[in-house]
């Protein structure tokens, strides 16, 4: 039966993302494609093999006992072939062809700044960039779906190699008619009487605060949960509550008197970025020039308002 298959790569890459994301419309979105296509794609694969690869159960598509074969052979098949390409990069010495990371929301306020000015030197790269919510960044992760990945609160794995890169600058925020907002040392205690705007659980932001209110005995239960920085921020300014938010995201709206820093006990809390991979990845030469680029320019291409945080 081996000797008589006819795989392709594009075959293999469908499969792989079906298998991975456990849909044929996610893998189909994944790969800008149609889901009628990965489908007749899968369906040619089954009969190269001689056997179904998945079996629906209700709404949702399993491998069976030839799809988890087929589904390791495939990754290792596809490793192959990336590695091949990046020696014959690395031999061609070119910067150039795509690049794939996958960043946390909040990074939209500075990764297109550093992404834009490395365009720049090296115009050739094809930069394919995935703004997504930190639970589904530590899954692109763990899955090795990325040339490597942003954000600000690792996951603890020991099998993974981080960069930090940049800081990452927490305040407490609220609209410049706050009555908190021209008192000193406020307690985190005073602040539970205070409508919260949070995101979502599993947010790296989310996260930070909930240790340090924790460790201070107190709880804050968000008086709304939203599921970006921007739709906070969008929520104190129009005096819904008060915020934790990277200073990356509030600097337009600070410089323009919409939203201010509350003075805060415990505040700012200060935290790095990092970029990160599995240990033992081999990064092309884009994603290494990349990443070098970023741990040597990001503080000298960005930089924070330091003097508004009081």
């Amino acid at each position: 039966m081996v000797e008589a298959m006819h795989l392709t790569l594009q075959q293999l890459k469908l499969f792989e993302a079906v298998s991975r994301n456990r849909s044929y419309t996610k893998a189909a979105e994944e790969l800008h494609l149609t889901q009628p296509a990965v489908s007749i794609q899968i369906k040619r694969l089954e009969d190269q093999a001689g056997l179904p690869l998945f079996e629906q159960v209700g709404k949702k598509i399993f491998s069976t006992a030839a799809g988890e074969i087929m589904y390791r052979a495939s990754r290792d098949i596809l490793s192959r072939v990336e590695e091949l390409k990046i020696s014959l990069d690395e031999i061609e010495g070119v910067v150039k062809g795509p690049l794939q990371v996958a960043v946390v929301t909040t990074t939209k306020y500075f990764m297109p700044h550093l992404l834009g000015k490395f365009l720049l030197d090296y115009p050739d790269v094809e930069p394919k960039f995935k703004f997504t919510n930190r639970a589904r960044v530590v899954d692109r992760l763990m899955n090795n779906e990325d040339d490597f990945v942003v954000m600000g609160q690792i996951p603890k794995d020991k099998n993974l190699e981080t960069y930090p890169f940049l800081n990452n600058v927490l305040c407490m925020v609220a609209p410049p008619s706050h009555a908190l907002a021209n008192k000193k040392n406020i307690t985190l205690k005073e602040l539970t009487g205070e409508r919260f705007l949070g995101r979502e659980a599993g947010s790296g932001t989310r996260l930070v605060f909930n240790r340090l209110l924790a460790a201070n005995d107190l709880h804050i239960e968000p008086y709304m949960e939203l599921g970006s920085s921007e739709a906070i921020k969008q929520g104190v300014m129009a005096g819904l509550g008060v915020a934790v938010l990277s200073m990356h995201a509030i600097q337009l709206e600070l410089n323009a008197g919409k939203i201010c820093i509350l003075n805060v006990n415990d505040f700012p809390i200060k935290r790095r970025w990092y970029a990160v991979h599995l240990k033992g990845k081999k990064l092309s030469l884009v994603a290494r020039t990349f990443l070098d680029y970023i741990l040597a320019r990001s503080p000298e291409i960005l930089s924070l308002d330091s003097e508004k945080v009081k």
